[in-house]
């Protein structure tokens, strides 16, 4: 088992590998032929980073049945996937703080199993959407619901910066029957699922997603979030935990000053 990160050390940003107490540098990333290098950091000398650099980030709605439930956007489960797209100036990187917009009277939490693609994929029998798996992390599909039900589709509300915080890393190995996802807010049970619970399964997801657009190596897909969806504000901490994967934790502050913006922009990216 393999967890790739990004991380940044002094002035510049790295890929790289997790291996307990340090970070492996490696010189580039591990799904566009990267290769390890004798360079290592302890944890404690790096910041780390978006673990991914999407060139597009995909979404799912309405993809378990209980969200679907207690949704107002949706009457029924949907007979094939919803998808959207988030941009990639939302990511945020894992422990950054997910920023509430003025304009916003509501943001919730989102908590998801997100899939890296490391192959290019078009019309992918979803027999064989696994093979294009580059690796496992967990998301956050923050979402401004107040706009998302303003607007009636999803751009806006979803993408925002900071609005994607997606790590702390990505895992090559992971067995989703045995696992689920857990949302704790402020130390308190949220949501929690298992991902067999998923109305569409990644590889269907996978599958259906090449069939409308070539999927490129390093490409995100977060595969839908289960019941118990809330809201969050400023001082809170929103912590998503994957059995076998990992826990991706991020503090809630409210908007932040044009100066301040270009320095937390740099230590994301």
């Amino acid at each position: 088992m393999t967890r790739y990160v990004r991380f940044m050390w002094q002035r510049g940003s790295y890929w790289g590998t997790h291996e307990g107490e340090s970070v492996r540098r490696w010189s580039g990333p591990w799904y566009q032929g990267g290769v390890a290098t004798q360079r290592t950091h302890s944890v404690d000398e790096v910041m780390f980073l978006p673990p991914v650099q999407p060139g597009k980030i995909l979404a799912i709605g309405l993809n378990y049945a209980a969200h679907v439930a207690e949704s107002a956007s949706a009457d029924a489960v949907p007979d094939e996937p919803v998808i959207f797209m988030k941009p990639p100036s939302a990511l945020l990187s894992p422990g950054g703080a997910i920023v509430i917009p003025p304009q916003v009277d509501r943001v919730d939490y989102e908590g998801e199993l997100g899939v890296v693609i490391g192959k290019f994929a078009s019309q992918l029998p979803a027999e064989a959407a696994g093979e294009v798996i580059a690796g496992w992390t967990i998301g956050n599909d923050v979402t401004a619901r107040n706009l998302q039900k303003k607007d009636k589709q999803w751009t806006r509300a979803k993408g925002f910066d900071t609005f994607c915080p997606i790590g702390p890393w990505v895992q090559d190995a992971f067995d989703r029957t045995a696992s689920g996802l857990t949302t704790h807010l402020n130390g308190e049970v949220r949501q929690q699922s298992a991902f067999d619970r998923m109305v569409f399964s990644v590889e269907e997801l996978i599958a259906f997603i090449s069939r409308v657009m070539t999927l490129h190596p390093g490409d995100l897909i977060l595969t839908g979030t289960p019941s118990g969806v809330g809201p969050i504000s400023p001082g809170d901490t929103v912590s998503i935990t994957v059995d076998g994967l990992g826990t991706l934790a991020n503090t809630v502050v409210t908007a932040i000053s044009p100066p301040d913006r270009r320095t937390f922009a740099r230590r994301l990216f």
